[in-house]
């Protein structure tokens, strides 16, 4: 099969997703940089000697501990802003290129892991993803998928995305295209702290009622309600941020049931042999 052009595909939207995403040295959450810390250390224990491709990768602040760990890492994103973030902050240590991840530039079963952080829901196609993932991916190989949990009663969609998928579409519609998929849940909303619980019928009503601002800078506000202090975020995680609860904070979830506990969801998708 030849390999594809690296260029978006004309199905892909023509935002650039800089207002909707978490960018380097703007305001985070202490949450937020749990999430950040744990998604990352999740994948390096997948990555060593292995080559990797991060896609959708915004700034990049995982970029860094994954590819020390990886034999080759290669990073994408749909954004020509956000690739110029990274080459920017991380120069020639980083291979990056932009284009869309239902089109890489990589030649058939030539990576052993993928990794797609939040943002599966801005993919127009999730199964032709997937496909993609499967020519790209050697026999064995590895995606990796965090994505928020559209299950939650108070979920609230991002702008500009297409298609939220739960624990059951994953299973699903990952073993259609020849994955065998394992979900974890993480943070859940059992164990918050008091203030969120008290807010989390609040930020319902807020999303039922269409009132929810759609940018991240609209969001900062209600982040210092919720959350308290706010801090910067990252360029890069360093070695001494990984989680010392990294294992112990996932649970392992039931095929085809939806996950109504958990604040994100895992995927851990395996390309059958």
């Amino acid at each position: 099969m030849a390999q594809p052009a690296a260029v978006p595909d004309a199905g892909t939207t023509s935002s650039d997703f800089c207002e909707v995403s978490e960018l380097a040295g703007e305001p985070i959450s202490g949450e937020q940089l749990q999430r950040l810390c744990h998604r990352y250390f999740w994948a390096l224990e997948h990555c060593h000697n292995r080559d990797v491709v991060e896609l959708a990768c915004g700034t990049g602040p995982g970029l860094g501990i994954l590819a020390k760990a990886a034999r080759s890492f290669d990073a994408g994103d749909f954004s020509e802003r956000m690739v110029e973030r990274v080459r920017a902050h991380y120069g020639d240590r980083i291979r990056i290129q932009s284009f869309a991840a239902q089109n890489m530039p990589y030649p058939d079963h030539s990576r052993d892991v993928i990794v797609l952080f939040e943002a599966l829901y801005y993919l127009p196609d999730a199964g032709a993803f997937f496909r993609e993932c499967r020519r790209v991916l050697r026999p064995g190989g590895q995606l990796l998928i965090a994505t928020a949990n559209k299950d939650l009663a108070d979920f609230n969609p991002s702008p500009h995305s297409h298609r939220y998928l739960g624990t059951a579409e994953l299973h699903r519609e990952l073993a259609d295209e020849g994955f065998d998929a394992r979900c974890f849940g993480y943070l859940d909303v059992g164990t918050l702290s008091l203030r969120q619980k008290l807010l989390r019928p609040i930020k319902k009503l807020v999303v039922a009622s269409g009132l929810m601002p759609k940018t991240m800078r609209g969001k900062r506000l209600l982040k210092r309600l919720v959350f308290g202090r706010l801090a910067p975020m990252p360029a890069e995680l360093a070695n001494d941020m990984q989680p010392t609860d990294l294992a112990d904070a996932l649970t392992a979830l039931p095929q085809g049931v939806a996950d109504r506990r958990h604040k994100v969801i895992y995927c851990e998708a395996t390309l059958r042999a």
